[in-house]
């Protein structure tokens, strides 16, 4: 009676605390250190072993309640409690210390008095005692089995079916039914109601039996009210299990995601949180009600972990940072990870499961996989690092710790796809099941997974499980039905959108992921045929007078998903253009170019609309396509003799108005965001590249000669490439290359120099860079100047991947205007347009390797053989 009163008054004090007219008062009464004891029970009452459930059932689901109640109340203070009041912080530091072990503050002020490695003590114990992990061992048991085994004579009497579905109807006894509503909410039997049901069933069976078998049924009615007693109490402790263990993630959660700041050792103790719950999901005493809740604390500490690895590091005595901190991150051990990875493995894989349970599984897989894979930054390239840490004092060991830092990942790849491959046979058949037969959310999921199954792939092993299992053309077979079909307003077709867009990434990652080896095995399914198929030109964006303005909005939504998907269809055959090989280009039976050929001309509303965009209000979408589109035909439309579509002429119109713009002057170069404006510099020249390529085999593989310039004996009044067009992009692309390789030199120094800035300074980079949200009014210098360095990092490495293309772009260039110069029939007409080009490959000759980050030999060479020769015309 005492517990089952101390459990109500836990209760009605979390009620009290979520009441809008009493939780102020309330929140702040819990808040003083008077009443700090309900952190305090966390560490005795919490934790204390529960009563068996033999001696004293009622009693155990009483405690189960009481803790449940406790740690509700504990995670309410956590997630409401203003920390910037003293009285507040000092409570949510005592709940802290109380559950987790260690907080950051308490672990400074004890570690001044304290040796090395001496526990740390408060007032419930030791400090590094984490109490939340005994809490879960505590709920962790086996609940009894609520079946029904029913006596020999009731099957016999065939009443067993009539007792079953008394049990199924779900109505109360209101209404007919055997079940009740207790006050803590859970469903259990009347017993009265049943034992009326019961002794109905006895009446109308009486006059078919002897008086042994009245007996022996009035024995086996008596057993089955026995089992109803025992089926409402193993129910509730059922619930009180899991009211115990909602409230023991609700305490994590909300600690981890609000509270973490006031942690220390952070990696760590999400890591043993992670490590506990996997462990008791894949337990047989856990049940699937259990397991989803564990898997949503897992997703949580998961998500604090990655975000862990990018934030400032802290423990640092200086205000300083170096480049050294970008590859310092508290990164997890690779048995730590391996540990983590096995035990989900194990979960998934557990003989009691729902696929409601296995999309948050799976979820979490693909998040671990995202910490894996990216302990450095992705937009910081390993070669920026590296020139900075160069240009550090202890140059040498960092480099050292660089290497380590690649080295080690390069090994956590391995290890995961050597512990996946021992279970790979189950978890593929597991996940392609979902994929093929579970809901649309859950084949998309299901879909992410084999995508990332692929992307550790070391062996092409997972490859070949997915194409003995016909997958991949199971896909092809989706994507062209689904964008074949016909417009429509259904809820499942947008729910089939997200699961279409899977399947892409999936197509994507497997040519990508093993390059030409992997275009040729979805070219050799039919791919390219399946692609064909597909109508995109229904998907541009068309409006309709005759539909009211909400129908046109919801068509417009429709239209829009289905005409993104035109990206990863363009994408896929990007890939494919890489099989194309040169030397045999030229080959009428070059299977692949007609095919792709074929495709373009098929879709050619779609390719025409797409070029004949205007470019200098295109978005980032836009031009994305836009670069796909040329890239596709750079590679296979100089074959093509019969240009029906007028892909040559939209090509030539795009050069002659790109290769002489003002990058500077387009719309979505001056948006405000400096880092969106670089990425979409990178495209356009990216574009560029594509069409200087296309005049590059022209010029070089199908001896095509161009005129000077547009006056030249233009032909019927259609545009043609000129030398004059090449020119102005060679003068285009040395802007560039002086002004990106100054940007990169000045972005670099600016790192260097991080240090020295004041905080306005500071606050400055990361306003033009967009990351104002990554920071908050209390941060300190250091962490500003890290996020900081990680921008000036990122532009750094934009710059030079531009510098890179850039090049590339100038020596074709370089190439077209050397095969003009040696070709004697042009050469006689080049000497005024040599006047023009001379400047230019003067300012090309003066590069500065130290700028452009390169080993400009080779360009030096091309550009002085083309010197010469322009002198040498200068002079005939």
């Amino acid at each position: 009676m005492l517990y089952f009163t101390s459990s109500v008054f836990s209760q009605l004090m979390y009620e009290s605390c979520l009441d809008p007219l009493t939780c102020g008062p309330v929140m702040d009464l819990l808040s003083t250190t008077k009443y700090q004891f309900f952190s305090k029970h966390v560490g005795t009452i919490g934790v204390s072993p529960l009563p068996k459930r033999n001696n004293n059932q009622a009693l155990r689901i009483s405690m189960l309640h009481e803790r449940a109640w406790l740690l509700k109340i504990q995670a309410l203070a956590l997630h409401v409690s203003d920390i910037s009041s003293s009285v507040y912080r000092e409570a949510c530091l005592a709940i802290l210390s109380d559950a987790f072990g260690h907080c950051a503050e308490n672990m400074k002020n004890a570690s001044m008095f304290q040796s090395p490695g001496t526990p740390i003590c408060t007032s419930s114990g030791l400090m590094n005692r984490n109490k939340v992990l005994e809490l879960l061992e505590v709920v962790q048991f086996r609940c009894p089995d609520t079946s029904m085994k029913y006596p020999q004579l009731l099957s016999n009497l065939r009443v067993e079916s009539k007792i079953e579905e008394i049990l199924r109807n779900s109505a109360t006894s209101e209404f007919g039914g055997v079940y009740y509503f207790s006050e803590r909410g859970d469903r259990l039997i009347d017993l009265d109601a049943f034992h009326q049901k019961l002794i109905q069933m006895s009446q109308e069976l009486h006059t078919q039996l002897s008086e042994s078998e009245k007996g022996e049924l009035k024995e086996s009615f008596h057993r089955m009210l026995k089992w109803a007693w025992r089926y409402n109490k193993n129910l509730e402790e059922q619930a009180a299990q899991l009211h115990m263990l909602t409230s023991w993630s609700q305490i994590v959660e909300v600690a981890v995601s609000r509270r973490m700041s006031l942690l220390e050792n952070r990696s760590q103790l999400l890591f043993e949180l992670l490590d506990a719950s996997l462990g008791a999901t894949s337990s047989p005493d856990c049940s699937v009600k259990m397991a989803y809740i564990l898997t949503n604390v897992a997703l949580t500490c998961m998500a604090k972990l990655r975000d862990e690895r990018f934030i400032c590091p802290t423990g640092a005595d200086s205000d300083a940072v170096t480049c050294l901190d970008i590859i310092s991150a508290k990164q997890l051990s690779n048995a730590a990870c391996n540990s983590l990875l096995f035990k989900l493995i194990m979960a998934i894989m557990r003989n009691e499961s729902s696929e409601t349970l296995r999309r948050r599984q799976y979820a979490l897989l693909l998040s671990y996989f995202q910490y894996c894979g990216s302990i450095l930054d992705s937009d910081v390239p390993p070669s920026v690092i590296r020139f900075l840490l160069l240009e550090e004092q202890e140059g040498d060991d960092d480099e050292l710790t660089l290497q380590n830092v690649l080295k080690e990942q390069s090994e956590l790849a391995r290890a995961n796809f050597a512990i996946i491959r021992k279970e790979a046979q189950a978890v593929i058949d597991l996940v392609t099941k979902d994929a093929i037969h579970g809901s649309e959310t859950g084949k998309a999921i299901s879909f992410y997974v084999l995508d990332s199954l692929v992307s550790i792939d070391h062996e092409k092993y997972f490859l070949n499980q997915l194409q003995s299992r016909g997958i991949l053309r199971s896909c092809l077979t989706d994507v062209s039905n689904y964008l074949s079909k016909d417009m429509s307003f259904s809820s499942e077709f947008s729910q089939r959108f997200c699961t279409i867009d899977a399947q892409f990434s999936l197509l994507l990652r497997i040519t990508h992921h093993y390059g030409k080896h992997g275009s040729q095995i979805l070219l050799s399914m039919g791919a390219l045929q399946n692609l064909s198929s597909c109508s995109l030109s229904g998907y541009q964006k068309k409006g309709s007078s005759r539909l009211n303005s909400n129908v046109v909005k919801e068509r417009a939504g429709e239209i829009d998903k289905k005409w993104s998907l035109t990206a990863p269809v363009l994408r896929i055959i990007t890939s494919f253009t890489s099989l194309v090989d040169s030397a045999d280009f030229l080959e009428v039976k070059n299977k692949i170019v007609r095919e792709i050929v074929d495709f373009a001309k098929q879709h050619q509303s779609i390719f025409n609309s797409i070029l004949r965009e205007n470019i200098s209000g295109a978005n980032a979408f836009s031009l994305e396509r836009l670069n796909m589109v040329v890239s596709i035909l750079s590679k296979i439309w100089a074959y093509e003799e019969n240009d029906e579509c007028s892909y040559v002429q939209d090509l030539f119109s795009m050069m002659h108005s790109l290769f002489s713009l003002d990058f500077g002057s387009l719309n979505f170069i001056q948006s405000p965001n400096m880092i969106e404006n670089q990425k979409s510099e990178l495209v356009l020249f990216g574009i560029c590249f594509g069409l200087i390529s296309y005049l590059y085999f022209l010029a070089t593989k199908k001896n095509m000669r161009f005129q000077i310039s547009d006056g030249d004996n233009n032909k019927l009044g259609q545009q043609q490439p000129t030398l004059q067009m090449v020119s102005n992009l060679l003068n285009s692309v040395t802007l560039a290359l002086e002004r990106v390789g100054e940007e990169k030199y000045l972005l670099l120094n600016k790192v260097r120099d991080l240090n020295e800035l004041s905080r306005k300074e500071v606050d400055e980079i990361i306003k033009v860079c967009m990351k104002q949200d990554c920071i908050s009014p209390n941060d300190n210098i250091r962490k500003r100047r890290y996020i900081a360095m990680i921008d000036l990092c990122c532009m750094a490495g934009n710059r030079d991947q531009l510098i890179t293309l850039l090049l590339q772009v100038a020596e074709c260039a370089i190439t077209i205007l050397l095969v003009h110069f040696h070709d004697e029939a042009c050469a006689e007409d080049l000497s005024s347009f040599s006047d023009e080009l001379l400047p230019l490959l003067e300012r090309l000759e003066h590069l500065k390797e130290d700028k452009v980050g390169r080993n400009l030999k080779l360009f030096y060479r091309s550009v002085s053989t083309l010197k010469e020769m322009t002198v040498r015309s200068m002079t005939m």
